[in-house]
């Protein structure tokens, strides 16, 4: 989708679609809106007035205008309360007003900058929101449908028009920030959505190839042999049933000084998890083709902070592989010596996030790295705990544990801290090796996140668990029925936020 900035009169302005947010509980119309109001003779307040549309949160009123303005119609949309606003709000509108703009086949839309309170944020803020929500709401993805009549209701432009003419390059910088970060987030739901006849893991590595296309990315892939060298017996214990080679991902961007340490990004990739030897339920099974998506995030991220040219080095790190039964398989009972060198015994095959992400968290650690944030859809106990609006949090170093939960109050994508207590470290103790794999119904996210800490190092270290966020079974304003993408835009963020020094 083009994105513009432009500044002029609503009331001027070509448009298939003009968009108007507005406020609840409101009785005048913002500087903005009153003139096309006045040039609709008071048309919108008589639909307000009316009750038809009071500006409730996504509440829409299409307006025909017939002739009266340039734009062809007009939509109005709620942003709910003043004092209730939110960046997530704006997001949400936005994302309303797109799927309102594809049921009538418009073709461009124009909004309207709303005057918000400064509390929720300048200008540039408010406008990377606002694109951010555009670009989630109008998400699909019909690759594989044979009837794409639905595909030629196509939105090609949205322009947000600016206050003054002073304003327009501090809101063209923002806006294109949240194209970036917005379609970082639909290049995930993408890579999660194709299924895993596609998306092996040769096809991860393929992605992977692309991305270090980008500027001042640098790309190296560890086969089966690398791996058997360094001792990564996590990943290769994982891939033991599958017919699909494993891979470990190395991607690398430079653009701060060399001597600056990285921040290293660990994604957990199994681009199809049965559960192995202790297979899955047959139920819902065909959604773990997503079970990649925290290692996809990690691509998306490396692929933005190029296009962002952030002033930062950032390293991804991703295990790749399936986890299939076979006659090759690891089974209950077997023991995995890691990279760390550490031993784990294997009581449950379905609990192989945790093993790859063992071994990816200890090469992280021979990289010197300045923090390591690894994300990962990692236990249904986090689903269980937090529901669907919440990503799971852990981690050993209480500043970076803020700085990531600022990211997610900034980005929408909300983060809620667990605890990381060694007394949870009794469940998983083994008798046979230095620890098990899982460590009984009692605390699962925890267990899991804790069983991760034993292969950090001494480096500040957060764990972000998305199971809970990761899969929607509903279409929401900007999150779409399936794969969501969730903890993209957060992992963005708070690269945005260190690079800035915010």
């Amino acid at each position: 989708m083009n994105i513009l900035v432009k500044s002029g009169e609503a009331t001027t302005v070509t448009t298939d679609l003009l968009v108007c947010l507005c406020f609840e509980k409101e009785k005048t119309w913002s500087k903005a809106i009153d003139p096309v109001d006045k040039k609709l003779g008071g048309q919108l307040s008589d639909v307000r007035e009316s009750g038809e549309f009071s500006g409730k949160a996504n509440q829409t009123t299409l307006i025909h205008i017939n002739g009266k303005l340039s734009a062809k119609r007009l939509l109005l949309v709620g942003l709910g309360t003043r004092e209730t606003l939110t960046l997530e709000h704006m997001r949400q509108a936005m994302g309303t007003a797109v799927k309102q703009a594809r049921k009538v086949n418009a073709k461009g839309m124009a909004c309207v900058m709303p005057d918000v309170p400064k509390t929720i944020g300048h200008l540039d803020t408010v406008a990377q929101a606002m694109v951010e929500g555009v670009i989630l709401g109008d998400y699909r993805f019909t690759e594989y449908r044979t009837d794409q009549s639905e595909d030629k209701k196509i939105l090609q432009s949205c322009t947000l028009l600016a206050p003054t003419s002073a304003s327009q390059t501090t809101i063209n910088a923002a806006a294109k920030r949240g194209q970036i970060l917005g379609e970082a987030t639909c290049f995930v739901r993408d890579m999660s959505n194709h299924p895993a006849n596609i998306m092996k893991p040769s096809r991860v590595v393929a992605e992977a190839k692309t991305i270090a296309k980008e500027s001042k990315i640098r790309l190296k892939v560890l086969d089966r042999q690398h791996m058997k060298k360094l001792g990564m017996g996590g990943v290769l214990g994982v891939a033991q049933g599958s017919i699909e080679p494993p891979h470990f991902i190395i991607l690398e961007y430079s653009g701060g000084p060399k001597t600056q340490r990285p921040v290293v990004l660990v994604g957990k990739t199994v681009t199809f998890d049965s559960g192995g030897i202790s297979l899955k339920p047959s139920e819902n099974m065909e959604q773990m083709k997503a079970d990649m998506t925290g290692g996809a995030e990690v691509l998306a991220a490396i692929r933005g902070v190029s296009r962002l040219k952030l002033p930062m080095n950032v390293t991804g790190l991703l295990p790749v592989t399936e986890n299939m039964p076979g006659g090759r398989a690891t089974k209950p009972g077997d023991i995995l010596t890691m990279l760390s060198g550490k031993t784990v015994e294997v009581q449950n095959t379905d609990a192989e996030g945790r093993l790859i992400l063992a071994d990816g968290l200890a090469y992280a650690s021979r990289l010197k790295p300045a923090c390591v944030i690894d994300v990962a859809t990692l236990t249904g106990a986090c689903a269980v705990a937090l529901g669907q609006f919440a990503i799971g949090m852990l981690g050993n170093d209480d500043a970076l544990k803020a700085a990531v939960q600022r990211a997610g109050m900034d980005s929408g994508e909300r983060v809620w801290e667990m605890p990381l207590w060694d007394e949870y470290f009794e469940q998983l103790k083994s008798d046979v090796a230095d620890m098990r794999n899982i460590g009984g119904r009692g605390g699962g996210m925890i267990t899991a996140a804790l069983f991760l800490s034993k292969f950090v190092g001494d480096h500040p270290w957060v764990h972000l668990d998305i199971a809970s966020t990761d899969w929607s079974t509903s279409e929401r304003p900007c999150i779409p029925k399936g794969p969501s993408g969730t903890g993209t835009r957060l992992l963005l963020q708070y690269l945005i936020n260190r690079a800035s020094g915010s």
